[in-house]
């Protein structure tokens, strides 16, 4: 029985502009991805049958349009061996966040099913194939900090700071797709080069729609800003503030509203997932 465990993390848009929106309905934009080291935990465990099995199910997400699912069916036909996959699934990250918890456990799933099926794919053909599944997952499977232009497939590493932060979810979900397609969303904001993406000389295009059309994300924002340069993540729901130390992050989580989800991590630019994959390769060979 050939057991492999990783965490799959969530991530962080530093900024995010949209530039454009092409005529498939997709938006060109120019972000900065980040990783946390706030993570789901997926067990992949290969079975003697050819089924892809996953436990817990998601609630309201029908087994074959689970990401985890989809991903183990698109790698099928290049896999080597002919096992299944039982898989595991300890949830952490909150849905509707926009921290990339579903893109992150498909991009998690892609990498280890690589190796436990004897795919070889490289890692470019992985992204190409997470592509498929949506937008965020080649940041994971390339597993760096990244400046993305396009619709967030086009990658230049990077390595920005790595400070503390304060995570913040409002009681609340924001649907990618509302914000995306709300009329008063930004679609025209100038491009930027990477030297001042670096800077952090950025917004996020999507804070103010997610603020007028969801109150309990204000009022987080609202409360945050009292300590610093509050940002909003992806499309929301989560906020975030950077700190030099981890106790002024933990001094200002003190004083958070109990209704809200808190976390304090700290920026990786290297993906949680590759770190504990590379390990886990390394002994594998000794």
């Amino acid at each position: 029985m050939t057991l492999l465990t990783l965490p799959s993390p969530a991530k962080l848009n530093l900024f995010l502009h949209i530039t454009g929106r092409r005529d498939d309905g997709y938006h060109e934009l120019q972000t900065l991805f980040q990783f946390i080291d706030v993570c789901d935990e997926l067990s992949f465990t290969l079975t003697d049958n050819p089924d892809i099995s996953l436990i817990p199910e998601i609630e309201g997400v029908a087994h074959e349009d689970n990401l985890i699912v989809k991903a183990a069916r698109i790698l099928e036909p290049y896999k080597q061996a002919h096992q299944g996959v039982a898989i595991s699934l300890t949830k952490v990250l909150p849905m509707g966040g926009g921290i990339g918890g579903g893109s992150s456990n498909a991009a998690t799933t892609l990498l280890a099913l690589n190796q436990l099926w004897q795919c070889h794919l490289p890692l470019e053909q992985l992204a190409q194939l997470g592509k498929q599944l949506g937008a965020d997952v080649p940041i994971f499977v390339f597993g760096h900090s990244a400046y993305a232009e396009g619709i967030g497939e086009k990658l230049t590493q990077t390595d920005p700071e790595t400070p503390y932060y304060l995570l913040l979810k409002p009681n609340c979900e924001v649907p990618t797709g509302q914000i995306f397609t709300d009329k008063y969303l930004t679609r025209d904001t100038p491009a930027i080069r990477i030297s001042h993406a670096l800077k952090l000389e950025g917004h996020n295009d999507c804070l103010e729609v997610v603020r007028r059309l969801y109150p309990e994300v204000d009022e987080a924002f609202l409360w945050l800003t009292q300590f610093g340069d509050a940002k909003l993540t992806g499309t929301g729901a989560c906020l975030f503030l950077a700190f030099e130390s981890i106790d002024d992050a933990e001094r200002v989580r003190a004083s958070a509203p109990a209704k809200w989800q808190t976390w304090i991590c700290r920026g990786c630019n290297t993906s949680p997932t590759h770190d504990a994959l590379n390990q886990w390769i390394a002994s594998q060979h000794t």
